[in-house]
């Protein structure tokens, strides 16, 4: 088995499919139960953690279980087995499987459970209702210093030496500018331009580079290190996230073609076999061009959904009110179960984490199901 095949290796995988700063500020992501170091060969993957694939994980020997809903979600004051989901974590725990849940990152990211919704339904590339905002790592933090114009490339590559100026996959990137500085040195003081106690007036350039914050120190250094003046002017600024619309809570996607309430639940019986359809159909024979979705329990996107223009309004479970209030509105519903606007994605996360790790098993839980049942 290859080294790289560890507890590590699957959370690297995961926060490429769902990256952990997509998640909801109250939700529990990433990994919750097990070693970084530990080896991996079969993965048991699985909507909810309850007690029949916990049983199944045992009997199949997997080595850690992605579970989409994460089982440790409040927090813990003491872990016995007089609790059932307490119990589930010492089962495994003791067992050494490792637990990885992405729950709303999942939902959020660019292919992860709304965009899978959304191909369903038939709609073609979607927007989030809320979008979310991202800005990579290397990115957070911009220096900036101004230097003299024969000193600039020697400033530039020593920051780049330290990690700063790094975009993507491409490293020296830095932004310069001409500008005119001023100084006046005081006594004792021995500036590289011009004489202390005098006004100088100095072309400079002005450079401007990114910075991952774990690097700011060692970039500080170099910059000091590098700069000809005694007393290098630096600036360090924390950069805002970028929003994107592919990103974030719920989507909103344009049918192609348009389609009754009825025939969009009937795309969405082949595409979810197990959907429990129950509707409010506002009016039976309009076509929806624009529909607003969100996997599991979308209540709170509601409202947003018909303030953009959707016309029906797909998730999993809504309150009876949110119901009414969508009809007095004119927006149509469509409920087809919690857990089943999200399971079908399973398959898609299976595929993605074999391209991911193909000397890793990855197996969908055969005893993980909607636990409501038609009667």
């Amino acid at each position: 088995m290859p080294e790289s095949n560890t507890v590590a290796s699957l959370v690297t995988a995961m926060n490429e499919i769902a990256p952990s700063a997509l998640a909801e500020s109250w939700d529990n992501t990433g990994l919750l139960l097990g070693l970084e170091s530990d080896p991996i060969q079969r993965v048991l993957l699985c909507i909810d953690l309850v007690d029949g694939v916990v049983d199944e994980a045992l009997r199949r020997e997997v080595d850690a279980v992605v579970a989409y809903h994460p089982p440790i979600f409040s927090p813990l004051k003491s872990l016995t087995g007089s609790e059932a989901g307490t119990a589930r974590i010492l089962t495994l725990a003791r067992a050494g499987i490792a637990v990885h849940s992405p729950h709303t990152a999942a939902d959020a990211a660019p292919g992860g459970v709304n965009d899978w919704l959304l191909g369903v339904l038939g709609a073609g590339e979607g927007r989030a209702i809320q979008p979310a905002a991202l800005l990579p790592a290397s990115e957070r933090l911009k220096i900036v210093t101004f230097t003299p114009h024969d000193s600039v490339t020697a400033v530039r590559n020593a920051l780049a030496r330290a990690g700063a100026g790094r975009i993507g996959d491409y490293d020296h990137c830095a932004t310069e500018m001409e500008v005119t500085g001023t100084f006046r040195g005081g006594e004792g003081t021995s500036p590289e331009i011009g004489k202390a106690g005098r006004i100088e007036r100095v072309e400079e350039r002005r450079l401007e580079v990114v910075c991952h914050p774990s690097r700011l120190a060692d970039a500080l250094a170099a910059l000091q290190e590098s700069h000809p003046y005694e007393e290098p002017p630096i600036e360090v600024h924390e950069l805002e996230p970028r929003p994107s619309r592919g990103i974030g809570a719920g989507r909103i996607g344009r049918l192609a073609p348009g389609a009754t309430t009825r025939q969009l639940v009937e795309r969405m019986r082949k595409g979810i076999p197990a959907g429990r359809f129950a509707i409010h159909d506002a009016s039976p024979r309009r076509r929806h061009e624009l529909v607003g979705l969100c996997a599991g329990s979308g209540g709170e996107l509601l409202d947003d959904s018909i303030a953009s223009g959707c016309t029906v309004f797909v998730t999993g479970e809504l309150k009876h009110h949110d119901v009414l209030r969508a009809a007095s509105q004119g927006c149509s519903v469509i409920l087809a179960g919690h857990t089943n606007t999200e399971r079908g994605w399973l398959k898609v996360l299976q595929r993605r984490l074999r391209k991911s790790l193909p000397d890793v098993a990855f197996d969908l839980s055969r005893s993980d199901r909607d636990p409501l049942q038609l009667a």
